[in-house]
């Protein structure tokens, strides 16, 4: 069965969408924003369009009626609004959110709708929870797990070691708010930019610290079965001291507006970018202690003759891939959908989810 899908917003990861399912037999697809400019430039890709302000929610609902599905990728701040018109429309819905609030606001419109309300399908949260979910699942008892994703420049040259690679103020969140944690078998909310370690990979030495939203739901899902469970960023080293410069010592944690200027005016945008996952996990098996890790390293790459960044694709395919498991009957077609309902296997199988398998997802195992 094909889907007529209606994407909100026209920014780069909205782009993105759009190509991926146009590119599809199984998809028709219209990109709906109030930006005249960057609807044209969905235009220059073939893609169908609709002039619609995503703050008037009559309109937005009116604009969104006939369509299968709904997805939102525009700012958080917009997302109640976009997931009430998509009900109001009969769309089921799809979001890229890390915010919590935002996601506590579409799950109250899950309940009892006639329409599926899945918000966090991107990378963090999104393929991140399903990775994470089909590592501890492999446990019989599971003690911890540790999910770390970080979407970085190939190439640093500032002293942060960082380029804009998606939303500014998705990445101030992050950097801002408490973070969903389990630690020593309790829900709790951990401060950002704590917790600390360093790792390597491929012979890079990178960092981690706690950041908010990555998780999703799968706190409330491991609740009472593992002892520990967090999500943190990766990033190049040094990047976390001069964050808490700018944050703590200087105070711009309250003044969000004004790092966003900073960050949006001193730090260029790059296509030329990394997108790690690294996912570990320990645990019983068969009465022995054991240690799974699953990573994925991808970058950017020419898809339909343009180079699209690394963290377009993997949040585009983090989306579309469970887009198209309801699509095909894999998951519930109504109410308030978690990513730790899906599959790892079914995802990667699905005609999006396969870009992930140029990442190159690995399993890796040991006794601890």
């Amino acid at each position: 069965m094909s889907w007529n899908v209606c994407v909100v917003g026209a920014g780069k990861i909205g782009q993105m969408i759009a190509t991926l399912l146009k590119g599809s037999a199984n998809y028709s697809v219209t990109v709906a924003d109030h930006d005249l400019k960057a609807l044209g430039e969905i235009a220059k890709l073939g893609v169908a369009t609709k002039q619609i302000d995503a703050k008037d929610a009559d309109g937005l609902a009116q604009g969104l009626t006939g369509f299968d599905a709904v997805i939102s990728a525009a700012p958080f701040f917009l997302t109640p609004t976009i997931a009430k018109a998509a009900k109001d429309a009969g769309a089921h819905y799809f979001d890229l959110t890390e915010d919590v609030a935002a996601t506590n606001a579409v799950r109250a419109l899950a309940d009892n709708s006639e329409t599926a309300f899945m918000p966090q399908c991107g990378l963090a949260p999104g393929f991140v929870g399903i990775s994470g979910a089909s590592l501890a699942a492999e446990f019989d008892e599971i003690d911890s797990l540790h999910m770390r994703v970080g979407a970085l420049p190939l190439y640093p040259t500032n002293a942060l070691k960082y380029n804009l690679t998606w939303s500014t103020d998705g990445l101030i969140n992050e950097y801002c708010n408490p973070c969903d944690a389990i630690v020593n078998g309790k829900l709790v909310k951990t401060a950002p930019l704590e917790d600390y370690e360093v790792l390597g990979h491929d012979g890079v030495e990178y960092e981690c610290f706690n950041t908010s939203g990555g998780l999703g739901t799968l706190p409330e899902t491991l609740d009472g079965k593992a002892r520990a469970v967090s999500y943190r960023s990766i990033r190049y080293p040094g990047h976390c001291d001069i964050l808490k410069l700018l944050l703590k010592d200087l105070g711009l944690e309250n003044r969000r507006d004004l790092l966003k200027e900073i960050f949006e005016s001193a730090l260029p945008r790059t296509d030329q970018d990394v997108v790690l996952v690294y996912c570990t996990a320990k645990g019983l098996i068969n009465g022995e202690l054991r240690e799974k890790s699953l990573i994925n390293k991808s970058f950017a790459r020419t898809i339909n003759g343009q180079v699209w960044s690394a963290i377009q694709v993997t949040t585009a395919a983090g989306v579309l891939g469970v887009v198209d498991l309801m699509r095909t009957g894999a998951l519930p077609s109504t109410g308030f959908i978690r990513q730790e309902q899906v599959k790892l296997s079914d995802f990667l199988n699905t005609e999006f989810g396969r870009l992930y398998r140029a990442g190159d997802v690995t399993q890796q195992n040991k006794a601890a």
